[in-house]
C-alpha cells in the first residue's frame, strides 16, 4: 500500500489537543476508504501539521480528512520509508 505524508498549514491557534481530536476522527472514518492514518506531528508555533498515512491514493487520504473534520491538506506527497 502506498505511503503518503500530508502537510497542513493552518497558522496560529493549532494545538496538540485539537490535532489529537482530529486524528481520532480520521481513525473513525478511514475504514471504508481502505486508508490507515499512522502518525502525526505538530508544529504549534508555525501552525503546521504533518500526517503519515497508508492509502490506495492521495485522493483517498484527502477524502478521509474531508469527511472526518474538513481539514484537508495543503500538500500530499507520496513517500518511501528509509532505514
Amino acid at each position: 500500500m502506498p505511503l503518503f505524508m500530508d502537510v497542513h498549514s493552518l497558522g496560529e491557534g493549532v494545538t496538540m489537543d485539537d490535532v489529537a481530536k482530529a486524528h481520532q476522527a480520521d481513525l473513525a472514518t478511514q475504514g471504508p476508504h481502505d486508508v490507515s492514518y499512522q502518525r502525526y506531528w505538530v508544529d504549534e508555533e508555525k501552525g503546521q501539521i504533518f500526517c503519515l498515512v497508508e492509502a490506495p491514493s492521495a485522493d483517498a487520504a484527502a477524502t478521509v480528512h474531508r469527511e472526518a473534520h474538513g481539514l484537508v491538506a495543503d500538500h500530499i506527497f507520496q513517500v518511501q520509508e528509509g532505514v
